[in-house]
């Protein structure tokens, strides 16, 4: 029984050494936000060669740029396009509403109304973003409808005015939605407007080639 301890002990520690020198071989990177959020600092990311992060997707929060705690529910995508020495300089992806958030949004009778919409920005950067509208009560088909319109009217007028830098502050920031809030409330009482998703498809051919 001694044995057979010392062994587990003799193995663990082997086992230890070889992490602590899989990881010795490693260089740390810093991940920075796109400047049009800032360039703040996500964090670092290991990588035995710059190659290994090129194209990897990083996760945040909006909370993490703006330090403001009523942000946290934003769930952020980056994609690393370029690599500075250490630095990790990333584009926006994408965001998302957090589960729970969603989750907090739906009540019993009372409408919510989506819209899947597919743009491209004045610089040619094409965009699919998910549109929720939340009534106070239960509307009508043709106001549901009605407010759809609204929604794709804004989106695209947006989209075609903006570049890929401006329009997607204007999503995340909430700029979009609250122009799509105050034409929606016409129609019928609203509670929430929001883009709760986006996600980058094709960056513009200028750029990514």
């Amino acid at each position: 029984m001694f044995f057979g301890y010392c062994m587990v002990i003799k193995l663990s520690s082997k086992g230890t050494r070889q992490v602590r020198d899989k990881w010795r071989t490693k260089a740390w990177y810093t991940i920075l936000s796109p400047n049009y959020f800032g360039s703040v600092e996500l964090g670092t990311v290991p990588a035995n060669d710059s190659s290994q992060l090129m194209g990897r997707i990083i996760d945040s929060t909006l909370y993490d740029i703006t330090n403001d705690f009523a942000h946290q529910y934003l769930k952020m995508y980056f994609q690393v396009i370029e690599i500075d020495g250490k630095t990790a300089k990333t584009v926006f992806k994408g965001h998302e509403y957090s589960r729970d958030y969603l989750r907090s949004l739906v009540r019993r009778r009372t409408t919510r109304v989506d819209s899947l919409i597919t743009i491209k920005t004045r610089d040619d950067y094409k965009l699919r973003l998910a549109v929720s509208a939340f009534t106070l009560a239960r509307i009508k088909t043709s106001q549901e409808n009605a407010i759809r319109k609204i929604m794709m009217k804004i989106v695209d007028e947006k989209a075609g005015a903006l570049t890929f830098d401006q329009f997607v502050q204007e999503v995340v920031l909430g700029k979009i939605a609250s122009d799509i809030y105050n034409e929606a409330k016409k129609m019928a009482p609203i509670r929430h407007v929001g883009i709760r998703k986006s996600k980058l498809i094709q960056q513009s051919i200028r750029t990514a080639g």
